[in-house]
């Protein structure tokens, strides 16, 4: 693959907060007292900085690995989640901030190819978690692609396959195949990292595989609006392209992150990277290793924050909660009784402080789990039982890279398709008057993927012949590939927008 360009910078600046936090590089030194206010502790020893890291790199370097991986143009296209777009609306710290805030993609030259470019070529890293081949790295850097290869410290290289990914978090698990038992790291404990403490990353910058930095933790839990569980370590140890997916390290060698992002104006390291802490990362990757896919409980709600004055009109006495802004029909939510202007205050008598707090509660139950949530309503607490469902865009990824590996006819396409349901309708924003086949995942390299079918589409018609659900759809391009003709044609639905594309059926 490419040099990642747009999300490295959050793996690496949790690397750096726990090298900090690992080495003791914060110390505090015997000064004179303040006059007024509470001194510094001045108990606090000073430690000095370790003489060496050379015993750690040596002891991890060799279960880090270097990523490459190839997709066709149209791939890189497709789907929600392959490509990574600067976060829209309000940016934490403001304008400058937005100005300079970059997330760096695994592909050297920035912008996306176009028509004449057949394959966009990009680069990662990724660390070893099990003896038999399993390599985690971050789900942008293996995204839409067709191959992917694994080259070991050693040099060797292998062909890997995708386990599972999950975009929320930027996370995938790969696996490849060896005759002999691999040198492997283990997830460490993130949430004894401190600001300040020693990190280690080593990963694949610009090409140059197994290259080591060093540095501190200089945050914790920062919010870069990258997605819904946001909770990244901010490192000061150098990442750039190519260091996605690759492993922070503390002084000990555990991973206590997972370099993903940088903050930087002009695509270079300037000291300041994110890293998805172990704390999160390590619960996806169990997920994703046992059952190949995330399930997360899923609420049917769309919430917004409460400031000051809405707090003050609704009678609370803080501006703690999340104020429900609408109710997904035939949702959980929905069933449950929730309503617009419903502000939930805890889940399961645990406070809801904001809509991250919920949304990292909802997520962290499983499906089908029964749970009951403090609302506020008419100026009082009332409690509702609510059965969570699976969210829907976790099935949509399960069926992107289920799609090609099941015995439909359209499975030789690469798609996989699902009926049109309420749920669906609204996230995708199709119109009620729109009847067909949803297109729920595309396999990254397919003849779909490569004539730029995409989840969201959906199939109206098969040749000239409408079709209502998956079922149609099977059934006109069995018809079709009977006949020997050499492609089928969809009439597919887009944005409001309706157009004919030609698959091989080849």
């Amino acid at each position: 693959m490419k040099p990642i360009t747009k999300f490295i910078s959050s793996n690496v600046v949790a690397a750096g907060l726990l090298t900090a936090v690992a080495f003791g590089l914060w110390h505090a030194v015997p000064t004179t007292p303040a006059q007024a206010a509470p001194t510094v502790d001045h108990s606090l020893v000073p430690v000095s900085t370790p003489a060496s890291f050379a015993d750690v790199i040596e002891a991890v370097k060799p279960a880090v690995v270097n990523i490459s991986s190839s997709s066709p143009a149209a791939a890189r296209h497709a789907g929600p989640g392959s490509q990574m777009p600067f976060p829209e609306g309000p940016f934490p710290g403001g304008p400058s901030m937005e100005e300079f805030f970059r997330r760096f993609f695994d592909r050297q030259s920035g912008p996306v190819p176009d028509a004449e470019m057949p394959e966009v070529h990009a680069m990662g890293s990724g660390f070893i978690i099990d003896p038999d081949g399993l390599v985690v790295t971050n789900n942008h850097v293996i995204e839409g692609a067709n191959e992917i290869i694994v080259t070991l410290n050693d040099g060797t290289r292998h062909p890997a396959e995708l386990v599972g990914r999950d975009p929320k978090t930027d996370l995938a698990l790969l696996r490849i195949e060896v005759d002999e038992p691999l040198p492997y790291v283990d997830f460490g404990n993130s949430e004894t990292t401190r600001a300040g403490d020693w990190v280690i990353a080593i990963g694949n910058p610009f090409g140059l595989g197994g290259t080591a930095t060093t540095g501190i933790v200089s945050a914790r839990g920062r919010d870069i609006q990258a997605g819904p569980f946001d909770d990244f370590l901010q490192i000061d140890a150098p990442i750039n392209q190519g260091n996605s997916g690759g492993p922070l390290f503390d002084t000990t060698g555990r991973v206590i992150g997972v370099n993903t992002a940088i903050y930087s104006p002009n695509g270079g390291n300037v000291g300041i990277g994110f890293a998805i802490p172990a704390s999160l990362a390590a619960p996806v990757i169990d997920q994703l290793r046992n059952d190949g896919f995330v399930e997360r409980g899923w609420l049917g709600v769309q919430i917004q924050q409460i400031d000051e004055e809405i707090a003050e009109g609704l009678g609370l006495e803080s501006a703690n909660g999340a104020l429900v802004a609408s109710v997904v029909p035939e949702s959980p939510a929905d069933a449950a009784g929730l309503q617009p202007g419903d502000v939930i205050v805890g889940f399961e008598d645990a406070e809801i402080e904001d809509i991250k707090d919920l949304t990292r509660q909802v997520a962290a139950v499983r499906p089908d789990s029964e749970v009951e949530l403090q609302v506020w309503r008419d100026g009082k607490t009332v409690e509702l039982e609510v059965d969570l469902g699976e969210n829907p865009e976790d099935l949509a990824t399960r069926a992107s890279v289920a799609a090609g590996e099941g015995d439909e006819s359209t499975a030789s396409l690469g798609l996989s398709l699902v009926p049109i349901t309420p749920d669906n309708r609204q996230r995708y924003g199709i119109d009620e008057k729109v009847e067909g086949a949803l297109v729920a995942g595309v396999a990254p390299g397919s003849p779909a993927a490569l004539k730029g079918l995409r989840p969201g589409d959906v199939i109206l018609r098969v040749g000239q012949k409408p079709v209502s659900n998956p079922s149609d759809v099977t059934g006109e391009v069995d018809r079709l590939r009977d006949t020997e003709r050499p492609s089928v044609v969809f009439q597919v639905a887009r944005g409001g927008e309706q157009r004919f594309l030609a698959v091989p059926l080849a």
